[in-house]
C-alpha cells in the first residue's frame, strides 16, 4: 500500500475501565504498521456513567469505529445504531463499526475463540464447562453451541444471568445448555472435553487469582482455556497445564477477534502472526 496522501488518520481504539492492562493497542497498531494503514488505536479509560458521552465522542470525530471490553459489551447496546446477526444473538457488543455515518455493533469474541480453539480441539460433538455468563461468555457460548457442541454447562454464581444464557443456548442452538450454580468450590465432570474460563478471575493485577474449582478434577487431555490475555499464563493455565492438561491461553483469542475488527474498520485481513508476535514479546512468552 502506498504511502498516505493525507495528514488526517482513520482513528479507531477501546472504551473498558479499568483499561490500562489491556494489550490490545499494542497488536493493533502493530498490525497497523506492518500493513502501512494510516490508523490510530486509542486505549481509552471510560467509565460507565460516561460511555454515552465517549460513543457521542467517537461520532463527533468520526472515528471508524472501536472496541468495547468490560463492562461495556452489553450497556453499549443502546447508543449504537443497529447490530449485526451475531451481536444481536449473543446480545453483546465488543467491536462497533461505522458503516454509511450508522454505528453498528459486532461481535467477534465468539469468533476470535474458535479460530484459537480449532488449533487444538474441534469443538464438534464435545462437552463443554464454561465459567462466567457475561459478555464474553455469552459470545464464546453461543458461537461453540453454533459450531456443533454438544453440551454446554453454564458455571455462574449468579443465578439469573446464568439461566438468561441458558435459555438462549436452548432456544437459539441445538447444544444441549445446563446451569450450574457456583456457591462452592466446582469439579469438573468426568465426562467434559473443554473447559473455559470466561471470567476475568486472574486478569492483572489479581493476577493471583484462581478460580474456585478442584484441581484435581483436571484430568490430563482435557482442554483448559483461560479468555485472560493479560498476563497470558494464569494460574488456571498453569494449574491445567501441571496436570496435563492441553491448554490454550488467552492470547489467540484476542489476536483473531482483533484480527476481525480490523477487516471491518480497514477491508484488510492483517496478518495475525505479526499481532501475535509483539504481545509475546511483550509478555516474554
Amino acid at each position: 500500500m502506498p504511502e498516505p496522501e493525507t495528514f488526517l488518520s482513520l482513528i479507531t481504539g477501546s472504551f473498558a475501565t479499568p483499561a490500562a492492562e489491556n494489550p490490545t493497542v499494542a497488536m493493533i497498531e502493530a498490525a497497523y504498521e506492518h500493513h502501512r494503514i494510516n490508523a490510530r488505536y486509542l486505549n481509552c479509560e471510560v467509565a460507565p456513567d460516561a460511555l454515552g458521552d465517549a460513543v457521542r465522542g467517537a461520532r463527533a470525530m468520526g472515528w471508524v469505529g472501536f472496541n468495547c471490553s468490560i463492562p461495556h459489551k452489553v450497556s453499549v447496546i443502546k447508543y449504537l445504531d443497529g447490530l449485526g446477526d451475531s451481536a444481536a444473538l449473543i446480545g453483546a457488543v465488543n467491536c462497533v463499526v461505522r458503516r454509511d455515518n450508522r454505528y453498528i455493533g459486532e461481535n467477534t469474541d465468539g469468533q476470535g475463540f474458535l479460530t484459537a480453539l480449532r488449533t487444538v480441539a474441534d469443538p464438534v460433538g464435545k462437552a463443554f464447562v464454561l465459567f462466567g455468563a457475561g459478555g464474553a461468555a455469552r459470545a464464546i457460548a453461543v458461537e461453540t453451541a453454533l459450531a456443533g457442541a454438544a453440551s454446554i454447562t453454564i458455571v455462574n454464581r449468579d443465578l439469573a444471568r446464568g439461566s438468561g444464557l441458558v435459555a438462549l443456548l436452548s432456544e437459539k442452538t441445538q447444544a444441549r445448555a445446563d446451569l450450574a450454580g457456583w456457591d462452592r468450590t466446582y469439579r469438573i465432570p468426568q465426562a467434559t472435553d473443554i473447559v473455559v474460563n470466561a471470567t476475568s478471575i486472574g486478569l492483572f493485577p489479581h493476577v493471583e487469582g484462581r478460580l474456585d474449582l478442584d484441581l484435581d478434577s483436571l484430568r490430563p487431555g482435557l482442554v483448559v482455556a483461560d479468555v485472560i490475555p493479560n498476563p497470558p499464563r494464569t494460574q488456571l493455565i498453569r494449574d491445567a497445564e501441571a496436570r496435563g492438561c492441553i491448554v490454550l491461553d488467552g492470547l489467540g483469542m484476542l489476536v483473531n477477534q482483533g484480527a476481525v475488527s480490523i477487516r471491518y474498520w480497514t477491508g484488510i485481513d492483517p496478518e495475525t502472526e505479526v499481532m501475535r508476535r509483539k504481545l509475546e514479546k511483550i509478555f516474554g512468552v
